[in-house]
C-alpha cells in the first residue's frame, strides 16, 4: 500500500494513472512548475506493467522500430523544441531524423528523472507497479483512495487517467489459443512469432508494418499476410521536406461556427490539386487545427468521417519513417509480405495452427509503401470480391490499434467509473467526455474537481491527440490546472 506520512501529506498527491508517454509527460510538466515555484507535489506514477515512462508504445527493443514523426518534432517539453535533439547528441544516439522507439524511451525515463532533480524541495515521483481497478471518494485526508487489484490503495488528491487508448478488439470470435497475440507489444509477445510458419495480422497500419518487420527479421523463412478493410498502407516521410507556401483554407478564416465535412473535404482536395507536389506540407500545416475544425463539425458529420474518410486521412497523416517504408517495400518486393483488402470472419483452432477464414472486399489488392497505389488483386490471390477462403496460419496477431468504442473497453476501472456514473463516454463512443481541459465529465455532464484526463481518451474531443506534440500541450496546459486546483499544503505544525 502507498501511503505518505503525516509530513509527505501536506504536499498535494496526485496519482497519474498510467505509466506510459502521456503520464510521463504529465509528471514532466509538473515537476518542472514546482521548479518555477509553485507548490511541491508528490506523484504517485502507476503503471501496470511496470513500464514507467515507455508504456506500451515505447517499451520495444527492435533495432528496426523507429519513431514514426521526426525527432525535430518529439520534445517532451512544450516551450523547448531542441530537447530531444540535444538529449540524442548528449548520449551519442545516433540516427537520420527519426530515432530508435526504445532510445525515445530511454529520452522520456531520462527527462522524467532530469525533471525530477529539478523539481524543488519536497517534490517526488514514486513509481508503482500496480492495477488502479477502482476509485472511491472521500478517503482520510484526501478526496480520492485508488484501489489496487492486488490489494492495498493509493490516497490522492488528485487522479489523472493517463490510460491510453482502448486495447484493440477481436474481429471476430476468437478461440483461446497461444497462438493469437492480441497485444502484439506485450513484452516477448512477438518473440513466440518467430518459428518461421505463416503470420496474419489484422491491420494495415503503422503497427501492423512494425509487426510485420519484427516477424520476418525473427526469421527468414516467415511470411507475413497482412489484412484490412481498404488494404491501404502508410504514406512515406519524404526525408527532406521542402517548405512550401503557408496553406490557407476558408474555414479557417473564421475561429467560429459550425463547419461541413463536405464543405471542408472539397477545400483540402482543392488546396491539392493546387500543388500536388506538397501533400506533405499541406497535411502538416492542416494538422494543428484539426481539433478545432473536429468541434465544429456536426456530430453526424463526425460520424460519416469515422465511417467513409478516416483511414484515408490516417494514411497520409501517419506516414512511415523512410527506412521503415524502405523496408515495407522490399518485404512486398520479395512477397514475404502481402497485403489483402477484406475481413476476418472467422478463426478456429488446429494443433500447432489456426484456422483463418477471410472475406475479401471488392478491389482487393497489395498497396506500395511509397505510393500507396493497387498492385494486383489480392497480392495476386485471385479471389473474387465477396468470396471467402481459408488459410492455415502459425500466428495470428492483432495489430489494429485503440478499439473504435470505448464502451466495449475490459479496464476493470474504466468500467466501474461508468457503471457508477462516474465518468461518461463522448457521443461518439472513441473515448471518455470531458471538458477542453481534461475534467472527466459524470453521467449527468457535471465536470469533475479531481478526475481528469488527457491524450488518446480525448480523442471524441479533439480527434487529433494521440501524437506527442498534442500531448505535451494538454500535459503542460493540466499540470497548470492541477497545481490551481490541489489543496493548499498545511503549515508546518498544523493539522494535515
Amino acid at each position: 500500500m502507498y501511503s505518505p506520512d503525516q509530513h509527505e501529506s501536506r504536499r498535494a498527491v496526485i496519482a497519474v494513472i498510467g505509466g506510459g508517454a502521456s503520464g510521463t509527460l504529465t509528471a514532466i510538466h509538473l515537476l518542472r512548475l514546482a521548479a518555477a515555484g509553485r507548490p511541491p507535489v508528490r506523484i504517485a506514477l502507476i503503471d501496470a506493467g511496470g513500464r514507467h515512462g515507455l508504456g506500451q508504445a515505447y517499451s520495444t527493443t527492435h533495432p528496426g522500430h523507429l519513431l514514426n514523426a521526426p525527432a525535430s518534432t518529439m520534445s517532451a517539453v512544450a516551450g523547448d523544441p531542441g530537447q530531444l535533439l540535444r538529449w540524442a547528441t548528449a548520449n551519442r544516439v545516433a540516427h537520420d531524423g527519426f530515432l530508435r522507439r526504445s532510445d525515445y524511451g530511454r529520452y522520456l525515463r531520462d527527462a522524467l528523472a532530469e525533471a525530477t532533480r529539478r523539481g524543488g524541495q519536497g517534490s517526488t515521483v514514486t513509481p508503482v507497479t500496480a492495477q488502479v481497478v477502482r476509485i472511491s471518494e472521500r478517503a482520510p485526508r484526501h478526496p480520492l483512495r485508488l484501489h489496487l487489484a492486488a490489494d492495498g490503495h493509493i490516497d490522492a488528491d488528485i487522479a489523472v487517467l493517463a490510460v491510453g487508448g482502448p486495447a484493440a478488439a477481436a474481429p471476430c470470435p476468437v478461440p483461446d489459443s497461444p497462438r493469437y497475440i492480441a497485444d502484439p507489444w506485450a513484452p516477448g509477445a512477438l518473440r513466440r512469432a518467430g518459428d518461421g510458419t505463416p503470420v496474419i495480422v489484422l491491420g494495415t497500419g503503422l503497427t501492423a508494418m512494425d509487426v510485420a518487420i519484427a516477424v520476418t527479421d525473427a526469421n527468414p523463412r516467415t511470411v507475413v499476410h497482412a489484412v484490412s478493410r481498404h488494404a491501404l498502407l502508410p504514406r512515406a516521410h519524404r526525408r527532406c521536406a521542402e517548405p512550401g507556401r503557408p496553406t490557407w483554407l476558408p474555414a479557417l478564416a473564421s475561429p467560429g461556427g459550425p463547419v461541413r465535412l463536405g464543405e471542408l473535404m472539397w477545400q483540402v482536395r482543392a488546396a491539392m490539386a493546387d500543388r500536388p507536389e506538397a501533400w506533405e506540407e499541406i497535411m502538416d500545416a492542416l494538422r494543428p487545427h484539426v481539433p478545432r475544425l473536429w468541434q465544429r463539425l456536426p456530430v453526424a458529420d463526425r460520424r460519416v468521417f469515422l465511417r467513409h474518410v478516416a483511414r484515408y486521412w490516417e494514411v497520409h497523416r501517419h506516414r512511415m519513417p523512410p527506412e521503415t517504408a524502405r523496408r515495407v517495400s522490399a518485404l512486398l518486393g520479395t512477397g514475404r509480405l502481402s497485403v489483402h483488402a477484406g475481413q476476418v470472419r472467422a478463426v478456429t483452432a488446429e494443433p500447432g495452427a489456426l484456422r483463418v477464414r477471410i472475406e475479401y472486399a471488392a478491389g482487393a489488392g497489395a498497396r506500395n509503401a511509397g505510393t500507396s497505389t493497387a498492385r494486383g488483386a489480392g497480392a495476386g490471390n485471385g479471389h473474387a470480391a465477396g468470396t471467402c477462403a481459408e488459410h492455415e496460419a502459425g500466428w495470428l496477431i492483432n495489430a489494429t490499434g485503440p478499439d473504435g468504442d470505448i464502451t466495449r473497453t475490459g479496464d476493470p476501472l474504466l468500467r466501474d467509473l461508468f457503471d457508477r456514473g462516474l465518468a461518461r463516454p463522448d457521443p461518439l463512443r472513441l473515448g471518455l467526455d470531458a471538458t477542453p481541459s481534461g475534467a472527466l465529465l459524470d453521467a449527468a455532464g457535471r465536470p469533475s474537481g479531481t478526475l481528469f484526463t488527457l491524450g488518446p481518451p480525448l480523442r471524441g474531443l479533439w480527434y487529433e491527440t494521440t501524437a506527442i506534440p498534442e500531448i505535451r500541450t494538454q500535459a503542460a496546459a493540466l499540470a497548470l490546472r492541477l497545481t490551481a486546483a490541489a489543496p493548499v499544503p498545511a503549515r508546518p505544525g498544523t493539522a494535515a
